[in-house]
């Protein structure tokens, strides 16, 4: 009998259930549940409700068990860097505070005075960013911290919701800027500066560590079938990785979607001078690897966009749309801070070209353009360094994730980037998520099987270089280093 298995997948914006099984030497994925997330303001701050997202997979479970399903096994990703904080008894203290919030600002400047910059890369490999679990904690109410028995990751906690065993998973343990590279372990020295021990985290565990059993009283109380939790590679990221269908050693990963992960899958973290200053990131990754990528801000900028139009316009409507406007009318930095959470993306972005004597865009094609082309730009941008970087010539990009539908997008890529592209899957997040639950069953030998299974089971789409935008490329590099 064909053993079934769950990936939890939960972004920013929405979740799912996925139900997926080995069939005739491939993967069969199917949607069994979706519901909404999103972070509101309250008491002060922007945060998560994650009771409700306890809830929905218990409602996604009941779905299985009424679909005659009795037996799964469940893995559960997330997006990285936020926490719960957990009482004696178990309880959180309070709903987690989304990365989003304004809380970490300044607190990278305030925390490296105290120790420099350079020296938390060399522990760490992670780049800098505001919101990570270290800035975070550095933040935190110190009242509330001082009460929590346990700091749990997003994932983690989830689990620990299903099952009762409390574990810190290592592929976002690392995103928290706190894992040291060499020890294995959270850096001493970054505890002592927030005033923590390392046992206020549960043990670390690598992807592909059982967890437990879904608890009894979950299973009567809610009819749900029996579950198997395994900790798969908890962030999202990680997933989608594992979930790439890539061939050789000269491949560069880019995972689209509310982020845009892009990078290269290495045995041994770089963490060198050359790095620091490109503030690339060292993730740990599934199996030893680790996620050599940098952080891009992704289709949340037309997420908002779309959002502001009040659901005039589909996504698929916007890109088709934004194929009307002529590419590279105006150079963006879409990294730039403003972009991050602003009350009106649109008229974040129409500011920024006004005030750097861009051209404005003001229809919804030129503004979705403007967002695509300025992605693509720092896509290619951002391949070559990763080249230098490495001393290699990458040779191919895989786009994966929902971002890998936009034909449009992967284009412009192709073409800025002189690259081959190979777009798909789009759900390789999920992908990933079951993957790791796959090999840690028994039923696929290792990740190369596992990638193998990828390309034999969905259909992927190659976009070669069809027109030369050098000049448009060299001319965004003058003005990144302008910006510099």
């Amino acid at each position: 009998m064909n053993k079934h298995y769950i990936a939890v997948d939960i972004g920013a914006s929405s979740g799912r259930l996925m139900l997926a099984n080995l069939e005739n030497g491939k993967m069969t994925l199917t949607e069994i549940h979706r519901f909404k997330n999103g972070f509101k303001q309250v008491a002060g701050h922007d945060r998560w409700d994650i009771d409700h997202l306890g809830a929905e997979i218990i409602a996604g479970l009941a779905k299985v068990k009424q679909a005659g399903i009795d037996e799964v096994t469940l893995g559960i990703d997330t997006w990285a860097v936020d926490y719960v904080l957990v009482d004696e008894a178990g309880y959180k203290l309070a709903n987690p505070i989304s990365y989003r919030d304004c809380r970490t600002k300044d607190a990278i400047s305030e925390l490296t005075a105290k120790i420099s910059k350079e020296e938390i890369y060399r522990k760490t490999g992670i780049q800098f960013q505001e919101f990570n679990t270290l800035y975070q904690l550095y933040r935190e109410d110190q009242a509330l911290l001082k009460q929590a028995a346990k700091i749990m990751l997003i994932p983690d906690y989830l689990g620990y919701m299903l099952t009762g065993k409390a574990v810190t998973e290592v592929t976002n343990a690392s995103t928290t800027q706190m894992l040291n590279l060499r020890a294995g372990l959270f850096d001493s020295q970054l505890l002592n500066e927030l005033n923590l021990q390392a046992d206020k985290f549960a043990p670390l565990v690598d992807a592909g560590t059982y967890l437990g059993p879904i608890k009894a009283e979950l299973r009567s109380k809610y009819d749900l079938p029996q579950v198997r939790v395994v900790t798969v590679a908890s962030h999202d990221t990680a997933s989608a990785v594992v979930g790439t269908p890539a061939v050789d050693d000269n491949w560069a990963f880019l995972s689209s979607g509310t982020w845009s992960l892009l990078g290269a899958e290495l045995k041994v973290p770089e963490n060198g001078p050359q790095a620091y200053q490109a503030n690339y990131t060292n993730e740990w990754g599934a199996y030893g690897t680790y996620r050599f990528l940098k952080n891009i801000m992704g289709m949340w900028m037309v997420q908002c966009i779309a959002k502001e139009y009040q659901g005039r316009y589909s996504f698929s409507q916007l890109a088709q749309l934004a194929s009307q406007v002529e590419p590279c009318q105006q150079f963006i930095d879409v990294n730039d801070d403003r972009f991050l959470n602003p009350p009106s993306m649109i008229e974040a972005l129409q500011a920024y070209c006004h005030e750097h004597g861009q051209k404005v865009p003001q229809s919804p094609g030129e503004l979705v353009m403007a967002v695509y082309s300025n992605l693509a730009l720092y896509y290619a941008d951002q391949l070559s360094q990763l080249g230098q970087i490495l001393g290699k010539q990458l040779t191919t990009l895989n786009i994966v994730g929902g971002g890998s539908n936009v034909a449009l997008l992967n284009q412009l890529t192709a073409d800025l980037a002189g690259i081959k592209v190979i777009a798909g899957p789009s759900e390789a997040t999920a992908v990933g998520n079951i993957l790791v639950a796959m090999i840690t069953d028994g039923e696929l030998a290792d990740l190369p099987a596992a990638r193998k299974l990828v390309r034999d089971s969905f259909a992927l789409k190659t976009y070669q270089p069809k027109h030369d935008y050098a000049q448009a490329l060299v001319g965004y590099q003058h003005f990144k280093e302008e910006l510099r």
